[in-house]
């Protein structure tokens, strides 16, 4: 027991720099305090006393604001940090060295009985917020991002972010392939645009910028195809040439303008003075902007 409660102590100090010395750790760590209340209660209920197990869980919840049922597995060196919130379902099963943060839900899916929880393996780490639902394996190692919400098996060492769960790392990551796009067209379509998407580079974890540069990547690869058709067609017909694309004008979008106005400000006016000289690039921009007068 006293070996048990040596580890659980250390873990504290291995995962929160904040930790000071034994005695803080013992009398201001609500996620010791629920976990010491488990074992007993867990032990509660393996002997048939489940009224007791169970009113004991509910008397550390008042306390720490972290509820476990009796009935859930706990391994060893088990960490909540900050705690408030976590809930633990009766059939959830945690391995050793796994750390839990603030407002962490292991719940399922099902008013069935029988396996209704996740299962988390070792060394397992769980963000603040993170919804992990359903009868299912974490495997070892991985990672739960913050305020996720996972409902499939994640398999061990991976990363996993967003809403629903989505696999964004690995621990053994596949060989890099060769890419499927011209990184030189790419790069000249970049700076055509003067942005990357949602400012994040291809090797962002980021699943929703992934999505957008493969958008991009398509849009380079029918901009490359257009203008190959068109070079055959002017070979095939001299009198084809290929004509502008149609101007966007400001009036088009007049009433888009006028609601997002603080981000698009109107051109300014040149002066008259200005527009009766040569004509030159201020007589051209008059002539585009729809509110200068004739």
């Amino acid at each position: 027991m006293l070996s048990r409660l040596r580890e659980d102590i250390n873990s504290v100090f291995a995962r929160d720099p904040a930790a000071r010395n034994v005695f803080e750790v013992l009398t201001n760590y609500p996620g010791l305090h629920a976990l010491l209340a488990h074992r007993l209660s867990h032990w509660l209920w393996h002997k048939n006393l489940k009224w007791l197990a169970r009113t004991l869980s509910t008397l550390f919840r008042w306390l720490t604001g972290i509820e476990i049922h009796p009935g859930a597995t706990i391994g060893r060196r088990f960490f909540i940090d900050h705690g408030l919130g976590v809930v633990i379902g009766e059939t959830a099963e945690v391995g050793d060295d796994v750390t839990l943060y603030q407002g962490v839900t292991l719940g399922g899916t099902s008013w069935n009985k029988g396996k209704r929880h996740p299962t988390l393996e070792d060394g397992v780490i769980v963000g603040a917020g993170a919804k992990i639902l359903g009868p299912f394996t974490v495997g070892a190692g991985a990672k739960i991002g913050s305020n996720a919400v996972v409902t499939k098996a994640v398999p061990a060492g991976a990363t996993v972010v967003g809403i629903p769960g989505k696999i964004v790392k690995r621990a053994e990551p596949d060989v890099e392939e060769e890419p499927a796009f011209d990184p030189e067209r790419r790069e000249a379509m970049r700076q055509k645009f003067g942005f990357d998407a949602y400012g994040v580079s291809q090797d962002m974890p980021d699943p929703v910028a992934h999505s957008m540069q493969a958008m991009l990547d398509h849009m380079h690869a029918v901009d490359q195809r257009i203008e190959i058709m068109c070079a055959t067609l002017r070979k095939l017909d001299a009198s084809y040439r290929s004509g502008q694309l149609p101007e966007l004008r400001n009036e088009d979008f007049a009433g888009v303008l006028e609601e997002v106005d603080s981000a698009c400000p109107p051109i300014q006016k040149t002066s008259s003075k200005q527009r009766t000289g040569s004509a030159d690039e201020n007589d051209f921009s008059d002539s585009q902007d729809p509110s200068a007068t004739s």
